[in-house]
């Protein structure tokens, strides 16, 4: 629920997003993991969609796909020659990977947007950007405006913001239809425990399996905003509806919990407190980081997923057993995980 006396409460309701200006959709990524939630919520919208992803495995799709390399220009120009919309979700999502392969997490983030958007100049097709609140660094106010100051201290962040530099200047230049959104934490259902690093997925992971949950970073002062996959999927889809060329859309619930807070609603959601570990030696993202969603809420943005219910849903996906995360949170190669302290929470 909004906070007492929220601005949101009073938003005026809007139509609900049709896309009805596009038929034949694409989803960059789309076998990925907010990629798949994505393509179900076109598909419900009786659209015609495409996925275009690196990978070979289509088993599970539920559309065509067509198998691309995006750091290949020709190759992507000839995969979007038949569409009218694009959503770029496609890239590396791991900053723990950015730091251990750079190369690899600027090619797949920043050359992929420039050969994205680079196919889509001298046409209609309008395109959608996701991007990463990791682009704002360390905040200086919170929750963050869209208008915050943008300084990456991981690759990943700096690869993605790259991302956006080429979208807006192609905006300016050659008159793209593109919009940037910037994504908070995203959890739900269809991550990847080998490569998803976000809290809530790894947390309830080792807890279900009853094992303590390791805490990188300060527990009162490390604070973020958990949004949804579906609630993000919504964000996605009023951007591209009634987002302008050019502008910049944070995605997120709008909410702050402190890690503390994630793992009480942890325990409410599943019956039993959780047992703890917190890494002292690393703290480089002991800060606050909330959006300000005023910007997509004044376009008809409405995220519904609770924290705490959004957990309780993704436990029982997840089963009793389900696989442990392997991605550790590191900003340095050399933090890889050492001494642990065992606290209570």
């Amino acid at each position: 629920m909004p906070p007492p006396g929220s601005a949101t409460a009073t938003l005026p309701s809007v139509a609900p997003v049709t896309l009805s200006d596009y038929q034949h959709i694409a989803v960059t990524g789309g076998l990925g993991f907010v990629g798949g939630h994505l393509v179900r919520g076109l598909l419900a919208l009786g659209k015609q969609v495409t996925v275009l992803d690196a990978a070979t495995d289509d088993a599970s799709a539920q559309c065509p796909v067509r198998t691309v390399d995006l750091r290949d220009g020709p190759s992507t120009r000839r995969a979007l020659a038949d569409v009218d919309l694009v959503f770029h979700l496609a890239g590396n999502a791991s900053g723990t990977t950015s730091v251990d392969r750079p190369r690899f997490d600027f090619e797949s983030n920043a050359i992929t947007t420039f050969n994205v958007a680079e196919a889509l100049l001298h046409t209609d097709t309008r395109l959608v950007y996701l991007s990463t609140a990791m682009v704002y660094g360390h905040p200086r106010s919170c929750p963050v405006r869209e208008d915050h100051q943008v300084t990456p201290f991981l690759p990943y962040g700096a690869s993605k913001l790259a991302g956006e530099a080429v979208v807006r200047a192609f905006v300016r230049t050659h008159g793209l239809s593109a919009v940037i959104a910037r994504a908070f934490t995203i959890y739900g259902p269809g991550e990847d425990p080998r490569r998803a690093g976000g809290e809530v997925s790894q947390y309830l992971r080792w807890h279900l399996n009853a094992r303590p949950i390791r805490v990188v970073g300060d527990l009162d002062r490390k604070t973020r905003d958990f949004v949804h996959v579906e609630d993000m999927v919504s964000g996605l889809l009023v951007a591209a509806e009634h987002g302008s060329a050019g502008q910049v859309l944070n995605i997120g619930s709008g909410h702050e919990f402190s890690l503390r807070e994630l793992i009480d609603s942890i325990a409410e959601a599943t019956g039993r407190r959780p047992e703890v570990e917190v890494v002292d030696e690393i703290s480089e993202d002991s800060y606050r980081m909330v959006a300000d969603t005023a910007e997509l809420r004044a376009l008809g943005y409405r995220p519904a997923v609770e924290l705490v219910d959004g957990i309780r849903a993704l436990a029982a996906f997840l089963g009793p057993s389900p696989v442990l995360p392997t991605v550790d949170t590191i900003f340095r190669p050399e933090q890889r995980p050492r001494q642990r302290t065992e606290v209570a929470c």
